[in-house]
């Protein structure tokens, strides 16, 4: 676990600069900057870690590891995972490949799956593509959506671990206005390493209407700007 101590451009991420990244094919061309994302993580945390403890260590793998699913375009790129072996899976349901997740539509779309009818989804992945949900969420959160380690069950080589995710409602989510409200999540994952820490396995376990309800809470706009005061169960499954 020694290797998760950030980098020199990100002090929670590594492996986004030096020699072993310089052939690294960037989703805007250039690492992304989380400078921003940063600020809202240290200003909003419940806890912080001691350096060099496991939970530090953990913390720096998921956000590492979630910087790379984003915002690497290669998966061959990623050096946090051994991607001939990983398989990812939510709420139980069936692992997938990385090829299988870029066939849904991307990480977003794997995060967002739901057995709810599609008459009943207010986001739903099928409708989905890479571009359309990466632009939606980056939209809604222009801060970002932080995430913490909140607890670490146990250590390497499976990790379980409690997490909380948090942004703030700052732009509108599928005609849903913006309420500048906190927004949180809160769940627990597993991570499988090999013997050179890299993640073979993934397993989340959360509830996404969490997620959902607080992106909900202004009234839907129709695309003529009516405003829909009265979603109804056909629309709306937390209404």
């Amino acid at each position: 676990m020694e290797q998760y101590k950030g980098s020199e451009v990100d002090k929670y991420r590594c492996f986004m600069s030096g020699e072993s990244e310089k052939n690294t094919t960037w989703r805007l061309g250039v690492p992304p900057n989380f400078d921003v994302v940063n600020k809202l993580f240290e200003e909003g945390r419940t806890k912080k870690w001691p350096t060099g403890s496991l939970e530090e260590q953990v913390q720096n793998l998921v956000k590492t590891w979630e910087m790379e699913t984003f915002h690497k375009m290669k998966p061959g790129d990623f050096k946090t995972v051994d991607i001939t072996k990983l398989t990812l899976s939510v709420n139980g349901r069936k692992p997938l490949t990385p090829a299988d997740v870029a066939k849904i539509g991307g990480g977003y779309n794997m995060f967002m799956q739901t057995s709810l009818p599609d008459n009943l989804r207010m986001y739903n992945p099928k409708d989905e593509t890479v571009d359309t949900a990466h632009k939606l969420f980056t939209t809604t959160f222009p801060r970002g959506f932080a995430v913490e380690i909140l607890q670490v069950y146990s250590g390497p080589p499976l990790i379980a671990y409690k997490f909380r995710h948090w942004g703030y409602m700052e732009g509108p989510f599928k005609g849903h206005p913006a309420t500048g409200e906190l927004v949180e999540m809160f769940g627990v994952s597993t991570l499988q390493l090999d013997e050179n820490f890299k993640i073979v396995k993934v397993e989340f376990f959360y509830d996404r209407g969490e997620l959902l309800a607080g992106l909900m809470k202004g009234s839907a706009v129709t695309a003529t700007g009516e405003s829909i005061t009265n979603m109804g169960t056909s629309s709306c499954p937390f209404s």
